[in-house]
């Protein structure tokens, strides 16, 4: 495979952003790896970060371009700052960006298929919602969505935040400045128990969803949440669990069980 340190300028950020970009290429000759039998366009997986990380973590912390190398599969690792991968209140257009531009990019830099049924999002923590967010919002460019110990209530979330700023990784002034307040959050577009009630409500086609959490995790008790409200209603969804807390170890191993889930 081939990776792409990728730096260009976003009309919609209003700024020079980045992204890592794994690509498949036939190889015979590498030691110790296989290489993937690429032709034509591919399909392709925007992977996104959580809170504290940025467009290269999937890289550093994991096993990531071995896990594809043998698969036509093209992996998309953007830049999402803190946004939560929304169109901020006050902020950037994050939201915009991951589902409107970056595709139309990098399906102008690499060959990448456009089709939905090619087109996958997966993320940890925060980008575990991003990409649940983004997904139940936009069902007709993506044909599956995965969430590794995913921020899956995000009332709670800014909830406790209000209750207890001094043992929280975020400020409620900062996902305030994200989200907006309270009345802005609950039953909004932020809201994935209300996305995932109002998609399951109407005639389309629904992305396959992926949901998986340690049994140890800060999020577990949230992931559980969801995990039983969205079983109620018409998905094509697969949870899994095990022993496990908030750390790159877990997400190590559960990656690869999400690009088995893809079946690409």
């Amino acid at each position: 495979m081939a990776l792409i340190d990728c730096k260009f300028y976003s009309e919609v950020l209003g700024l020079s952003t980045s992204a890592k970009v794994i690509l498949p290429q036939n190889t015979k000759t590498q030691i110790g790896m296989g290489g993937a039998k690429a032709n034509g366009n591919s399909p392709v997986l925007y992977l996104l970060h959580g809170l504290s990380d940025d467009e290269s973590i999937w890289i550093r912390r994991t096993s990531i371009e071995r896990y594809v190398a043998e698969k036509n599969l093209i992996v998309v690792m953007p830049n999402g700052g803190r946004g939560f991968y929304t169109d901020m209140v006050h902020g950037y257009k994050y939201f915009t960006f991951i589902t409107e531009e970056l595709p139309t990019l990098m399906q102008q830099f690499f060959h990448i298929s456009s089709k939905r049924e090619d087109t996958f999002i997966a993320g940890l923590s925060m980008g575990g919602y991003g990409a649940l967010k983004i997904a139940l919002s936009c069902p007709e460019r993506y044909a599956a969505a995965a969430s590794l110990s995913g921020v899956t209530d995000i009332v709670r979330t800014y909830e406790d935040t209000k209750k207890d700023p001094y043992n929280s990784v975020m400020t409620a002034d900062e996902i305030e400045s994200i989200l907006g307040t309270f009345t802005d959050i609950e039953g909004s577009k932020h809201d994935l128990f209300h996305l995932t009630k109002e998609l399951s409500q109407k005639r389309c086609e629904k992305p396959r969803i992926y949901q998986c959490c340690g049994t140890e995790d800060l999020l577990y008790q949230d992931n559980v949440k969801f995990r039983e409200f969205i079983k109620k209603l018409d998905y094509d969804y697969t949870y899994e669990e095990e022993n496990g807390i908030h750390e790159w170890g877990f997400w190590d191993r559960k990656i690869q069980d999400v690009l088995n889930w893809l079946q690409v």
